[in-house]
This record gives C-alpha cells, sequence and structure tokens, in this order.
C-alpha cells in the first residue's frame, strides 16, 4: 500500500511538472493623473485639452475606418465624420490626462514595457533604439535584439487628439499580455516621440490599443485581436475594473471576485470603437437625453457628450459653465446622474462625478461630465461612467458587458 501511494505521489508530481501552468490572466493596473496642479486644484487648462484631444481622437479614428472600410462610423448628426489632417498639424496641447497603465512583454527573450490601456484606439507602439532624445526616460525597445522581430518594411504615424505623435517601422514580435502570447503582432516602432510622449508627460513607455480593426492606422489587429484570432487566450473577453486601489485588466474572460451577477450586456453597433447604443441619461430621476451612442473608452477621463445636451443636463441643477465645456457646482451638492445601458440604469457615485475642487474658495468643485462640440448623439463614457461598473469587452460576441461592483 505504501508503494502505491509513493507510485501516485511521484506520477501526480511528473504530472504537475508536464501539464500547462495556470496563466496569471490579470495586469494590476495604476493610475497616472496630471489634470489637478499641485494643491490639488482642478486645472481647467488641461480639461479643455482634455476635451478637444477626445473629439479630435474620435474624428482621426473615424477617418481611418472609412479609410480602412469605405463606410461611416458615426452618424450625420455628428461633426466627427469631418477629415482631420493627416500631417499632425492639430495645435500642440499638453492633454495631461488621466491614464491607466499595465505591464507587457515584447521579443525573444520577453522584455517587459509599461503601456497605457486604451480601448479607443488600436495600434500598439514602443520607442525604439534610433529614438534619441525624445525617448528618453523610457525603456527602449530593441528589435535587434529579439530573434522573434521581423521588419516589415513599413513606417507609421500614430497621432492623437492632443497633437501628440510617433513616427516609426513597423515590424511584427511576439508580445505577451498576462501571460497570452500573440505571435508575429504588428507594432510600431518608434524613431521619434513628440512632447506629448515624452517621460514628463507620458508616463508608459507605449501605448497598447484595444479597439478593432478597422480604425487602425497600421491596418492591423489589436493585440488582444490577434491573442483571439491564435487561439491563445481561454475566451475571446477581457475586463477592466477602474478605482482607487485594485484595479485592473483581465485577459481572456472575466474576474467574478471583483462584480455581481448578473451582467447586462449590449451589442457593438460597428466594429470600429466599442460603440454601442445607451437607453437614457438621467439627473435627479429627470430624464434629458434618449437612445444615444455611447463609446466606452478607457482613454478617456470625464463622460463627455454634445454641448447641447450637456446644458441641458446641468441645468436641472443650476450649474456654472466656466468655459471649454465644464461646469461647477457645490462640492456638497452632487446630483444623482443614471445612466442606462441594455435596459439597466447604472448610478454615477458622488465621488466619481465630482471631478475635484475648482477656484479659490475650496466649496466649489468640477462635475464629471463636459461638453465638446459636434459630438452630436455621440456620447464617450470614460473614466468616471467606468469607476462604477465591471466592464467587460466581448469580442467573441461583439458585445460589451456592465455589471455593478463586488
Amino acid at each position: 500500500m505504501r508503494a502505491l501511494s509513493v507510485f501516485l505521489i511521484a506520477v501526480l508530481q511528473v504530472l504537475a511538472i508536464t501539464l500547462p501552468q495556470p496563466r496569471h490572466l490579470s495586469i494590476p493596473l495604476t493610475k497616472r493623473s496630471t489634470l489637478r496642479i499641485a494643491d490639488g486644484h482642478v486645472d481647467l487648462t488641461s480639461i479643455m485639452a482634455h476635451i478637444s484631444s477626445t473629439v479630435v481622437k474620435l474624428q482621426r479614428g473615424a477617418a481611418a475606418f472609412e479609410r480602412n472600410t469605405g463606410a461611416v462610423l458615426f452618424s450625420e448628426s455628428s461633426s466627427l465624420t469631418k477629415r482631420v489632417a493627416a500631417s499632425g498639424s492639430d495645435p500642440l496641447a499638453d492633454d495631461s490626462d488621466e491614464r491607466w497603465y499595465g505591464y507587457i512583454e515584447v521579443g525573444t527573450p520577453p522584455y517587459t514595457f509599461i503601456i497605457d490601456c486604451d480601448t479607443g484606439s488600436t495600434d500598439f507602439f514602443l520607442p525604439g533604439p534610433s529614438c534619441g532624445d525624445s525617448c528618453s526616460g523610457h525603456d527602449v525597445y530593441n528589435p535587434n535584439s529579439s530573434s522573434s522581430a521581423e521588419p516589415l518594411g513599413k513606417t507609421f504615424m500614430a497621432e492623437y487628439g492632443d497633437g501628440s505623435m510617433a513616427t516609426g517601422d513597423l515590424y511584427t514580435d511576439t508580445v505577451s499580455l498576462a501571460g497570452c502570447n500573440a505571435n508575429a503582432q504588428t507594432l510600431g516602432v518608434a524613431s521619434f516621440y513628440s512632447y506629448g510622449f515624452s517621460s514628463e508627460n507620458f508616463g508608459a513607455d507605449g501605448l497598447m490599443g484595444m479597439a478593432f480593426e478597422s480604425i487602425s492606422a497600421y491596418g492591423a489587429n489589436s493585440v488582444f485581436q490577434t491573442l483571439v484570432s491564435q487561439g491563445a487566450v481561454p475566451e475571446p473577453v477581457f475586463a477592466f475594473k477602474l478605482a482607487s486601489s485594485g484595479s485592473e485588466l483581465y485577459v481572456g474572460g472575466v474576474n467574478s471576485a471583483l462584480y455581481r451577477d448578473p451582467f447586462t450586456y449590449t451589442p457593438v453597433t460597428k466594429q470600429g470603437y466599442w460603440q454601442v447604443t445607451g437607453d437614457a441619461i438621467a439627473i435627479n430621476g429627470k430624464q434629458i437625453v434618449n437612445e444615444f451612442s455611447a463609446i466606452i473608452d478607457t482613454g478617456t477621463t470625464l463622460i463627455l457628450g454634445d454641448t447641447t445636451y450637456v446644458s441641458q443636463l446641468y441645468a436641472v441643477i443650476n450649474a456654472t459653465e466656466v468655459g471649454g465645456g465644464a461646469y461647477s457646482l457645490p462640492c456638497d451638492a452632487m446630483p444623482n446622474v443614471t445612466i442606462t445601458l441594455g435596459g439597466k440604469s447604472f448610478a454615477i457615485s458622488a465621488e466619481t462625478f465630482n471631478f475635484g475642487t475648482y477656484g479659490s474658495s475650496g466649496n466649489t468643485c468640477l462635475g464629471g461630465i463636459a461638453g465638446g462640440d459636434g459630438l452630436g448623439d455621440v456620447w464617450v463614457l470614460g473614466d468616471v461612467f467606468m469607476r462604477n461598473v465591471y466592464t467587460a469587452f466581448d469580442v467573441g460576441n461583439s458585445r460589451v458587458g456592465f455589471a455593478d461592483l463586488a
């Protein structure tokens, strides 16, 4: 009997070595916020730059979608389909927004980089060895040091709404996200970073988009889409918890410890951005917006809507416009705001709606919803919304799911 027990233990030890080991599917996320000045007050100039940059980001994505598919991404009610200059001639402004940073491994042997996780774009890029002073302070990816790197013989130019730009050459290489390997993933190897991507303004080494191929400037899959196409993840789903602590990106499914069932799902209307149809937006019980288009975007800090609708929302509580689409109100009088998606209303907590102190009195704060010109029926549900829900991005079923946080 003892001999049999010893044999069974030996077999189990062999199996433990030879069977596939469980993957670490979650990536802890940290947030860097520079929308506030040294004393903790909100920097209105940075808020205005962030609003403008988000609108231009959507315009660029719409232009890429039309170029890649021949179709129009947004409805005629918005001016987001207007063409933007391909030369990056938008006025430069320090976006200085809040970004969610995680880790990724690239190359053979693998090297770890800090990346900005952005569901509002698709492409992936890192600073390269010829980037020089413009990439100072960032860890550099050198394709010559990776046995799995292959040049594509093409150049790239990645432009973003704040005027930030990265240019360089396209390669393919092995990319590992939460232990899942994407082979021959297309990535940009930058030879130039503009000031917006300097280490002073951009704490990550590079940016990893998680939207659809149709808005890719490379004409390539995102890292996660590649993982799905190669069968490298258990499920074609990734999920985010964004919070003051315990934030994470979960790859290949959802983390059941972080939400309460059930999920409420709503289908993606067009595979460009993670764009869905919302039912309603209400403030203090008064419904102001009905049936709108919503983009779920980790790369946007605020909730953004067209200036017309936003002014109607804030009129209910007599808030004061302070410029650039931002509104102020007493810090102790945050309204009850709900956003209804898939038939379920999700409340925006007073803590997340209160974007911070504004002005010298210390009693006035800015609201977390802001207006942008030309958005029409398009709303961008950024950090202010996403911090109130657990969000699952289901690639396999082309839908987005929302659940209450645990």
